[in-house]
């Protein structure tokens, strides 16, 4: 078999080839560095970084823009900033870990700097190299030491969710003890109201002509009960209170004399209210004034409400104090108790001569003439109020407890809510249609507590519910005895109604409101000035 004999070409062709790959290479790599000198040149000198600038020299700039140098990524103002706000979080840390001497030596840098901050603020020029150089490696030496006693940011964080958890809870119980307060702020009866009631009582014994003149009945039996007269009803315990009612709505009516007031209290209050409203004239009003405890028909066989106050669960949940700690302390107020504050639900059968009243809460002012309430067509509902649901807070299912089945199966979440305290009452379509009974059916229902929880307003939504005509908002303006008012809403308002717990009559209450009620008193007569002075603040 023949050799193939050796070609002597090829090596020099490899060689050829080598030199060329040799000769593209070195090529390539000049152009890239050709572009990367290029490219480099393009850069903005501002763009480096200042603090890689040699520090030895001191430079003013006069017209120093703060916010430019804050906002500046490179700017040593920035840097010492930051350094505070780490320096103050290492503060807290340490003295949480008793190291107070640390701590004390953190908030003396923190000082310091913030003073060389303030004072190059004022003047308007910008730090010395010199004195930003000093500051910045000071709390740097601090900030590092910090990280030896580690304090790193894991125990950082851990240690400030701690902190929060406890301010946290901290909060909760000064929260909880605030409204606990105000709302025995709310409920206390002020000094001057129970001097009023004693000495009233007392005049009332010592004069022989005022117990003729109640013993005689002062006022005429027949307009109690005659329907071409305005009636008014109110429910009260609290003298001033009621007399601030009937004063302001006699003295801005133009017919007086046509006002019909029936005033209901309680069996305490009874001899000083009755005697209060017959030695004073209102313009002409009549005025009756009766206590509950005579109405003997209102007992526990027949008033749920009594029925549930015989049961010793519903005693430990409004009087004990103990019971369930998760229910607001507002929700366990004893006076939603009060047969006065459910009076409201029994007036056809407290005025069976009556076919339509206005029922008015004792914390109300009455600014304008209403007696046009009683021409207003109700359109064959039982109740005229004013709707409350401008907001979501105000409707049904803020009211109620809608996981209740009963509850969600028969009212719509979304119903707009209404107010008590200005109500206009066809107490004919009451009786037809038995809204007492329907209060009592949702009220037996509620005795554990689990459809509603507060007062008396969600059993009367459940009582009424489809059964009220809205009423125009300036005849019931309402807030201000929780909230700030718009004063044009006030201005024409024709009944202001102080719902909340910042009564008028309570030091508590809002001082900018309080005008309004109070000069419906007069503090000049001589019952009032012994007990309250020339004010009732």
């Amino acid at each position: 078999m023949r050799r193939r004999p050796f070609d002597l070409r090829r090596p020099a062709r490899r060689r050829w080839l080598s030199s060329v790959w040799v000769w593209l290479v070195t090529g390539g790599l000049g152009v890239l560095l050709l572009l990367v000198v290029l490219s480099r040149e393009k850069l903005p000198r501002s763009a480096q970084p200042p603090i890689r600038q040699k520090l030895g020299h001191s430079s003013i700039i006069e017209d120093l823009n703060v916010t430019d140098e804050m906002l500046s990524p490179y700017s040593f103002t920035r840097q010492i900033v930051d350094q505070i706000s780490l320096a103050k979080a290492l503060v807290v840390i340490s003295k949480d870990d008793n190291n107070f001497q640390f701590a004390a030596e953190l908030a003396s840098q923190i000082r310091k700097c913030q003073a060389l901050l303030s004072s190059a603020a004022t003047k308007g020029t910008q730090l010395t190299t010199i004195e930003m150089e000093a500051a910045i490696r000071d709390m740097a030496f601090l900030i590092y030491q910090a990280q030896k006693l580690q304090y790193d940011s894991a125990t950082m964080i851990m240690k400030m969710k701690g902190q929060f958890r406890s301010l946290t809870d901290k909060l909760k119980s000064e929260t909880d003890k605030s409204t606990k307060y105000g709302q025995i702020a709310a409920e206390e009866l002020p000094k001057g109201l129970y001097c009023l009631g004693i000495r009233i009582t007392m005049e009332w014994l010592r004069n022989s002509n005022v117990q003729r003149e109640l013993s005689e009945g002062k006022h005429v039996s027949e307009k109690l009960r005659d329907n071409s007269l305005y009636h008014y009803c109110v429910f009260s315990d609290n003298i001033l209170a009621a007399s601030v009612v009937v004063n302001s709505t006699t003295i801005n009516s133009r017919h007086p004399d046509m006002i019909v007031f029936h005033l209901v209290t309680d069996e305490v209050n009874y001899a000083s209210m009755r005697a209060w409203f017959s030695m004073n004239s209102f313009r002409g009003a009549t005025i009756e004034v009766q206590k509950v405890e005579d109405f003997t028909w209102l007992n526990a066989s027949y008033v749920p409400v009594l029925k549930q106050l015989q049961d010793s669960e519903t005693q430990n949940y409004y009087f004990s104090g103990s019971g369930d700690n998760r229910t607001p302390i507002k929700f366990r107020n004893p006076k939603y108790l009060s047969m006065l504050n459910h009076l409201r639900f029994y007036i056809p059968e407290i005025y069976p001569a009556l076919q339509k009243v206005v029922f008015l809460d004792d914390d109300v002012v009455v600014q304008k003439d209403i007696s046009e309430l009683f021409t207003i067509n109700l359109n064959g509902n039982v109740m005229g109020a004013v709707e409350t649901c401008m907001e979501t807070f105000h409707r049904f299912h803020k009211y109620l407890n809608y996981s209740h089945p009963l509850i969600r199966a028969h009212f719509d979440p979304d119903a707009c809510g209404w107010a008590f305290g200005m109500n206009v009452m066809d107490l004919r379509e009451w009786r037809e249609k038995n809204v007492t009974g329907i209060y009592h059916y949702w009220q037996e229902r509620n005795a554990d507590h689990t459809l509603w929880k507060l007062g008396t307003l969600p059993p009367g939504l459940l009582a009424f519910y489809g059964l009220v005509e809205n009423l125009d908002t300036k005849w019931h303006v309402l807030g201000l005895g929780y909230t700030n008012v718009d004063p044009s809403q006030i201005k024409n308002g024709a009944v202001l109604h102080y719902n909340g717990n910042l009564k008028p009559w309570l030091k508590i209450g809002m001082e900018k409101y309080k005008g309004l009620w109070e000069q419906y008193v007069d503090y000049s007569h001589p019952t009032l000035e012994q007990c309250f002075g020339h004010g009732y603040s």
